[in-house]
């Protein structure tokens, strides 16, 4: 039996106006070493950026590890949980109403990136006084701030 590294990731996404700048941030913690990752883009959505915190924080993995995701975003945690997004990918990138998957090439990254580890996703509800998330926004938003 292969036991997977335990990671834990933090992550969060900003945007000033919705398209506007955005910065994206993570948090991963393992065996009591931490790293804070973040990143920004000049005109993006704050779906976006939630997506590539999630994205940035597993493609630092080098190894398939147990992870577990915590996330203020109920649009990542529902497409993952409520199989959305394995549903968008059998189906050419369309949702049930037939209309095409937004934000469809970091979809296909979160896929492929998931299918890697074994994922678990918990949802925390944002600007409510977790730690690591409030630390998430404010990278985040000093990310897109600093640029």
């Amino acid at each position: 039996m292969i036991v997977l590294k335990k990671v834990k990731i933090f992550s969060d996404g900003a945007c000033s106006g919705n398209p506007g700048p955005g910065g994206w941030a993570a948090i991963l913690r393992y065996n009591g070493h931490e790293k804070k990752i973040s990143g920004f883009e000049k005109m993006t959505t704050n779906n976006r950026m939630e997506l590539s915190a999630i994205i940035n924080a597993l493609k630092i993995l080098k190894e398939p590890c147990e992870v577990e995701v915590y996330s203020d975003s109920k649009y990542i945690i529902n497409a993952i949980e409520k199989k959305w997004l394995f549903k968008w990918s059998k189906n050419n990138w369309k949702k049930s109403n037939n209309k095409e998957v937004i934000n469809i090439e970091l979809w296909k990254e979160i896929l492929n990136l998931i299918n890697l580890h074994k994922i678990s996703l918990i949802w925390i509800k944002g600007h409510s006084g977790n730690p690591e998330n409030e630390e998430c926004d404010r990278m985040a938003t000093e990310a897109y701030k600093s640029h």
